[in-house]
């Protein structure tokens, strides 16, 4: 290539360059300066849509120290639009999922791992993921209100009532409501009125499950193999029940899913004291390719981060 076509190239890139700029300016002006609340509107819930569509970007990534440091942005973007559409469904359900997943896989983790060499900085963080996720859990709670008006006083009186309301279709929200709601009582078990709540979370997932048992890869029960062994006043054995949900589970993602195994390690292997079974489970989720399939890699990979920690604490957990 010649020095003037060089230039020349230089040149077409700096306009596409300021023109994609000006673009982005133009459509934020639009949507400040058409005050008429029906586009403003059409144009927010159009965004939302896209917002909350698009969680195959992070997902797929293989970085996921990059993902962590772009998902605060991704959810305060969130926020704001889901300010001027606040009952936009889409946006109230990744914002359960999004403040829920950030919680655990960059406050939680880092919390756990740093634990022995910085006790007061874990104290904060979980302190930090407790607040997320009970910020996860109201996004939750208003989208199943928006949905279905009257149902947080409803579920507060007759969470079974309430729940069978609900159809399958709803799952995906109702799912991480549950989960965060959990996730702030798993790390508050100093204050006994959210541990009390745990009842509503067990209506919550039974109804999931009732609904869609096989929603994503297994996802709903993985969450019992972990809830099974924790169960107050449960029907028959935990590890058989445990177990049970962990071979469908398995059934579900093919063995594709890291977190499984993980769950069923940290849970029934570490109850029972079965080493064997601890290390041979964490090793399953550690071979796990996490290129064979892209739209689990960022899932594989915290859980795999997650399988090693775990077997460098192997003289804590086992006596």
């Amino acid at each position: 290539m010649s020095e003037l076509e060089k230039r020349e190239q230089a040149r077409k890139v700096r306009f596409l360059m300021k023109f994609r700029c000006t673009l982005c300016i133009q459509l934020a002006l639009t949507t400040f300066l058409f005050s008429g609340c029906s586009v403003k509107k059409l144009a927010m819930n159009q965004l939302g849509d896209a917002l909350s569509g698009g969680g195959d970007v992070f997902s797929s990534d293989d970085d996921p120290e990059l993902v962590g440091d772009a998902l605060p942005f991704s959810l305060k973007l969130m926020e704001s639009v889901l300010s001027e559409t606040p009952e936009h469904e889409g946006l109230l359900t990744s914002l359960a999922s999004g403040f829920t997943q950030y919680a655990y896989g960059w406050v939680q983790l880092d919390a756990d791992e740093i634990e022995d060499d910085d006790y007061d900085r874990s104290v904060e963080l979980r302190e930090r993921a407790i607040k997320l996720y009970k910020r996860a859990n109201r996004y939750g709670m208003r989208g199943l209100e928006a949905k279905y008006p009257g149902f947080g006083d409803e579920f507060r009186s007759n969470e079974n009532a309430a729940l069978q309301r609900l159809k399958a279709e709803d799952v995906e929200l109702l799912y991480w409501t549950a989960l965060a709601w959990g996730g702030a009582i798993s790390l508050s078990l100093d204050d006994m009125d959210l541990v009390g709540d745990l009842a509503y979370v067990e209506a919550m997932m039974l109804r999931a499950l009732e609904l869609d048992p096989d929603w994503e890869m297994g996802s709903i029960q993985s969450f019992f193999i972990t809830y099974e062994m924790s169960r107050m006043n449960g029907e028959g054995d935990p590890v058989e029940n445990a177990t049970r949900f962990y071979r469908r589970a398995l059934d579900l993602s093919k063995g594709k899913l890291a977190s499984i195994y993980v769950s069923y390690a940290e849970s029934v292997a570490v109850d029972q004291q079965d080493k064997e079974l601890f290390l041979a489970t964490l090793n399953k989720a550690i071979e796990i390719d996490v290129d064979e399939n892209p739209s689990l890699r960022l899932n594989n990979l915290l859980y795999q981060r997650r399988a090693k920690w775990l077997l460098t604490r192997l003289d804590w957990l086992f006596l």
